[in-house]
């Protein structure tokens, strides 16, 4: 990736969840639903279906290049100390299919919470689904005391970084490899 990424970060405590909690009302009255990776059973299928999701989103990020094999992302994700599946939210359509997903990893022995990824699939863009994903993203990383999220985006990446600069995310200097 030859561009440096615009890296970002939210203090924990100073979210606004009220402004953004009608986000997810709206998202639910208009027959979508929030779950987590946890309460699907963190199972193959369920963890081949993410992929496919994520795999799908990250199409769109500038620069991004081929997506990983199933066994790296497997080995990425899945294996990682800083995976939890209950910090991985999927949204789902009213006939069951997983519309979006916002992928949370904690480092709190490092100090912070990573959104590790926030994608939606293109029909069903523009309805608020990033930013419900997100507000319960950061409720999870609130209910495990993170202080901080971080996030990282490729500049020319401009949707994913306005979303998070409405969310609060401000820029910061923090440094981490590239996703």
């Amino acid at each position: 990736m030859s561009v440096p990424w615009v890296r970002l970060e939210l203090t924990v405590r100073t979210f606004d969840s009220a402004r953004f909690t009608p986000y997810v009302d709206r998202c639910r009255a208009e027959g979508f639903s929030f779950t987590t990776l946890a309460r699907l059973g963190d199972a193959e299928d369920a963890r081949r279906r993410l992929y496919e999701l994520n795999k799908e989103c990250s199409a769109d990020i500038p620069e991004r290049g081929a997506f990983y094999s199933y066994e790296a992302y497997a080995r990425l994700r899945f294996a990682s100390p800083s995976y939890d599946p209950a910090g991985i939210i999927v949204a789902r359509d009213q006939d069951g299919t997983w519309a979006g997903m916002a992928a949370t990893s904690l480092h709190l022995s490092d100090g912070f919470a990573f959104n590790e990824m926030t994608g939606v699939r293109a029909p069903y863009r523009g309805r608020g689904i990033s930013l419900a994903m997100k507000t319960l993203g950061i409720a999870f990383a609130d209910h495990h005391a993170a202080p901080v999220i971080r996030t990282m985006h490729h500049p020319a990446n401009t949707s994913a970084i306005v979303m998070n600069r409405t969310l609060g995310y401000v820029d910061s200097d923090w440094h981490r490899e590239t996703p």
